[in-house]
């Protein structure tokens, strides 16, 4: 446990933002798993607007890297193609 007040500030700060990036990653996960459990192709279509949006914040706000995000979004347009094929 720190002493020094700036100290015990930033450890307060780090466990806010540690928190908010728990809950960012559990919710882009979750999108991207509901993603793949689709089993109509307006369902998929539906669910990767939502997954992509989830995503792009995330990169934005630097949770993910951009190229992450953008190998995720490829595969999840391929599999949401694959459906309605």
């Amino acid at each position: 446990m720190p002493n020094i007040k700036s100290a015990k500030k930033r450890m307060e700060l780090t466990h806010t933002a540690r928190a908010k990036n728990r809950a960012e990653r559990s919710r882009v996960r979750t999108a991207v798993k509901r993603v793949r459990e689709a089993t109509t192709a307006e369902e998929a279509q539906a669910r990767y607007a939502e997954a992509q949006a989830l995503l792009d914040r995330a990169a934005t706000r630097g949770l993910h890297s951009a190229n992450a995000v953008a190998r995720w979004k490829s595969s999840l347009q391929r599999h949401v193609s694959s459906l309605s094929a």
